[in-house]
């Protein structure tokens, strides 16, 4: 990931969190584990390579912990770490905010 160029702890947040889908993937897992295709279909706008950077950056943040269990086909499942349940604040201010913009497009309509 690229450097913080001010320092700023916004911008520090925003260069692991920024981009149009880690902080939608934060919200779905913080119902639970999720596997990848449960992920693929939440978030149906997200392409597989995509799904799979960002879960990687998440994980390699200490926010996601992704867990190979030993079967036939292999089963993967990604879920939050304590350190990534710490977002759950953040998605819900960006959820209520996303529904007071949603109201507000409403009346100026």
């Amino acid at each position: 990931m690229k450097s913080s160029a001010t320092g700023c702890s916004v911008e520090e947040a925003m260069r692991l969190l920024g981009g149009r889908w880690r902080l939608l993937l934060v919200s779905y897992l913080l119902d639970g584990p999720k596997r990848f295709n449960d992920l693929r279909r939440d978030v149906p706008g997200i392409s597989q390579r995509m799904l799979t950077l960002d879960l990687r950056a998440l994980e390699e943040a200490g926010l996601v912990l992704r867990t190979v269990f030993a079967e036939v086909p292999v089963k993967v499942e990604y879920q939050l770490t304590e350190d990534g349940e710490r977002l759950r604040p953040v998605v819900e201010v960006m959820r209520n905010f996303g529904l007071w913009l949603k109201a507000r497009s409403a009346l100026l309509v």
